[in-house]
């Protein structure tokens, strides 16, 4: 019975529930000492074998769960969720519970960050059962409270994956107007383009707008005289005759549905890391040589 509360929770149960399927205090706490059991959050325990992105969605479930029915995920713990990329993965759980109830709160996790944030109901959706900001509240919490580079990689992945759409983003500025790192998030947004399939071709095409050599175009199609498709490149330089890929051979060499050209571009990508190359006079030999785009 116990096992099958878990299967519905992501592997995880609360002490309540153990208790109620015939788990005794004694047994509860034998089971966490030996190891049987891992302890996630206040009485909230993970009791079956999961990976370790499992664990960490479990630990995610436990934190909001252990803070009652008005919690729910913001920031970049929310962003996690939603699979929006761009930010480094820190251990922090960000959790927001309105004010009074925040007050009340009884933290134990050091990894939980407690936001008092007054949310209304319809901006709190749920992923795999947990509840959680939605997207577009999401990224606009965060462009108020990251860098650029970091803000506009996320602004770039909701976009790329449809979390988001160019609605959406026109509506931010309202949603934002008058806060705190509203001025520089205006700028983040009007940066943002959903052309970008990761944050290093974000970052990349940052730094070659800080370099002062912004490319005129990104996803390039590189084509023969036939018409036949030999490369896509993440930024070009149309007029410089100049295509770059950022993320190389071991990002695309797996293609998904969505993105069934993803194996052409292998065909002269370098292996890892920001490349160049320059179509010229014969583009279905491309050559290509190392451009340095570090982000900071």
């Amino acid at each position: 019975m116990l096992m099958a509360v878990a299967a519905c929770q992501g592997g995880m149960v609360t002490r309540k529930q153990a208790l109620d399927a015939g788990f005794g205090r004694h047994e509860i706490d034998n089971q966490i000492a030996v190891g049987r059991w891992r302890r996630l959050a206040r009485e909230v325990y993970l009791v079956a074998a999961l990976d370790e992105e499992a664990v960490r969605r479990s630990r995610i479930r436990a934190a909001v769960l252990s803070l009652g029915p008005a919690a729910h995920a913001v920031l970049g713990t929310a962003a996690e969720l939603h699979g929006i990329a761009g930010l480094r993965r820190l251990d922090e759980i960000h959790v927001c519970l309105p004010g009074r109830a925040a007050r009340h709160a009884r933290i134990r996790d050091p990894a939980i960050v407690l936001h008092q944030l007054e949310h209304p109901p319809e901006v709190v959706t749920a992923v795999d059962g947990i509840a959680v900001t939605t997207p577009l509240l999401t990224v606009a919490e965060l462009v108020l409270r990251q860098p650029r580079y970091p803000s506009v990689s996320v602004l770039d992945s909701a976009l790329n994956r449809g979390l988001i759409s160019d609605d959406d983003l026109a509506a931010i500025p309202s949603m934002i107007r008058g806060r705190r790192g509203a001025v520089a998030a205006r700028g983040y947004l009007a940066e943002a383009n959903g052309l970008a399939q990761s944050p290093l071709e974000t970052r990349t095409r940052l730094r070659c707008v800080d370099g002062r050599v912004p490319p005129d175009c990104l996803q390039l199609e590189i084509r023969d005289d036939d018409g036949y498709l030999l490369g896509i490149g993440d930024m070009g330089w149309r007029a410089s005759r100049v295509i770059a890929e950022a993320d190389g051979r071991d990002v695309h060499a797996t293609p998904t549905p969505s993105s069934p050209t993803d194996t052409d571009r292998t065909a002269w990508s370098t292996p890892a890391g920001p490349s160049s190359a320059s179509p010229g006079p014969t583009p279905s030999a491309p050559t290509t040589s190392p451009v340095s785009s570090v982000a900071p």
